[in-house]
C-alpha cells in the first residue's frame, strides 16, 4: 500500500497521538484535528493512572489486553517517554488477605514477599504489612510528560495540529468519548483522582492496595507527588468529582500509610473514560472512517497495539487479529 496516501486523526489524546506516532514512523502523511487544542486536563489521558501493569490487570482482564499491553513500557521508551521499571507491590489490610492470596494465584510470575522484603523494596512500608505480592515486570510512566514528549516528537516531525479544518485522505476518529455522536454503543465510565504531595512518604513503584469494594492504588510522581486513584463507576458525567469518591480514595490512602494524612492535596479530578459494552478497544471500520476507541482504563497500556493495528490496516492492508470490526461488511 502506498504510505504517501494521507490520513487526518481526530483527537490528541492517548488514541490520537499512538496512531499519528506509528503512522508517522511508517512514513505516512498525518494531520491532527482536535478543537481542544494541545493536550491538557479536558483528555482523560490527563488523569490517568500511568501503570503499565498488565500482569496486574490478569485478575479481572481479558487475556488480550494483558497479552497487547506486556509491550505497552518498550514502545513507550522508545518514543523517548522516561519509563520506570521497578515493577508493582500489591498489598492488603488484615481483613482483606484473602483478595491477596486470589490475587497471586492468578497473576503470572507473582512473588510472595514478607515484611522484610516489602522494607527492602519500600522502606515507607516497613512494618505496615506482614506480607505483600511483587510483579517485577511491570513499569510505571507520567502520562502527561509522556503526552507531552509524543505531541513534541510529531511536531518535530512536522505533523500539523489544527483546531478546526477539512479533514483529508482517511480519517481515523480518536476522539474518545465525544465519538459517541457516531458509536451508538459507546459509553462513559468515570475515574476520579487525587494527585497529593507528602514529605513523609517515598515510594519507587505503584502500590496496590486490595479491598473489596475501595481498592486503591497509588503511583510516585517523584518530588513527593502521588497520584491515587481507583474509582469506576457508570457515567458519562465528565470533571465532576464526588465528595463520596474522594474521601473513599484518601481514607484508603491514609490506611496505607497515616502520613498521608499530614499530605498536601494539589489537585482533585475527574472524568469519564471511552468504553464498549465489554470493555475490550475496538479498530472500526464504519461508512466513512476508521474508528479507535473505547480504551476503558487501558489507555496507555494498550494504545501503542491499537496504533500498531491500525497503522498494519491502513498501510499494508492487514487485519488486526484482535478488537477490529468491518461493519462495512454487514
Amino acid at each position: 500500500m502506498d504510505v504517501s496516501h494521507s490520513f487526518t486523526i481526530l483527537g490528541n489524546g492517548v488514541a490520537g497521538l499512538t496512531v499519528a506516532a506509528e503512522m508517522t514512523r511508517r512514513g505516512a502523511a498525518v494531520k491532527m484535528i482536535d478543537p481542544a487544542g494541545a493536550p491538557g486536563s479536558h483528555a482523560c489521558s490527563w488523569w490517568a493512572g500511568g501503570m503499565l501493569a498488565p500482569e496486574c490487570e490478569s485478575v479481572v482482564a481479558e487475556r488480550s489486553i494483558v497479552s497487547h499491553g506486556r509491550g505497552a513500557a518498550g514502545w513507550w521508551a522508545a518514543q523517548g517517554a522516561e519509563v520506570v521499571r521497578n515493577g508493582t507491590l500489591v498489598v492488603a489490610l488484615g481483613r482483606d488477605q484473602g483478595e491477596l492470596t486470589t490475587f497471586a494465584r492468578r497473576v503470572r510470575n507473582a512473588r510472595w514477599l514478607d515484611a522484610e522484603g516489602i522494607g527492602e523494596l519500600e522502606p515507607a512500608l516497613n512494618d505496615r504489612f506482614g506480607r505483600a505480592v511483587f510483579i517485577p515486570d511491570e513499569a510505571h510512566i507520567d502520562p502527561r510528560a509522556s503526552i507531552a514528549t509524543l505531541h513534541s516528537s510529531l511536531g518535530e516531525m512536522d505533523v500539523p495540529f489544527l483546531v478546526d479544518g477539512d479533514a483529508d485522505g482517511e480519517i481515523i476518529d480518536c476522539r474518545g468519548l465525544a465519538a459517541a455522536d457516531r458509536l451508538g454503543d459507546l459509553r462513559g465510565v468515570k475515574g476520579e483522582v487525587v494527585m497529593v504531595r507528602s514529605a513523609d512518604v517515598e515510594f519507587s513503584r505503584p502500590v496496590r492496595m486490595l479491598h473489596p469494594r475501595f481498592p486503591l492504588y497509588v503511583v510516585p510522581r517523584g518530588d513527593g507527588v502521588f497520584f491515587l486513584g481507583a474509582t469506576q463507576i457508570e457515567s458519562g458525567q465528565r470533571g465532576r468529582p464526588s465528595v463520596r469518591s474522594v474521601m473513599e480514595l484518601l481514607n484508603a490512602a491514609f490506611a496505607l500509610h497515616p502520613a498521608f494524612g499530614e499530605a498536601e492535596i494539589l489537585e482533585i479530578g475527574a472524568d469519564a473514560r471511552p468504553a464498549f459494552p465489554d470493555n475490550l478497544p475496538r479498530i472500526r471500520h464504519d461508512r466513512d472512517r476508521i474508528y479507535v476507541n473505547g480504551l476503558f482504563r487501558h489507555g496507555f497500556l494498550l494504545g501503542p497495539a491499537l496504533a500498531r493495528m491500525t497503522a498494519d490496516l491502513l498501510l499494508h492492508g492487514s487485519r488486526p487479529e484482535a478488537w477490529y470490526e468491518d461493519r462495512r461488511e454487514r
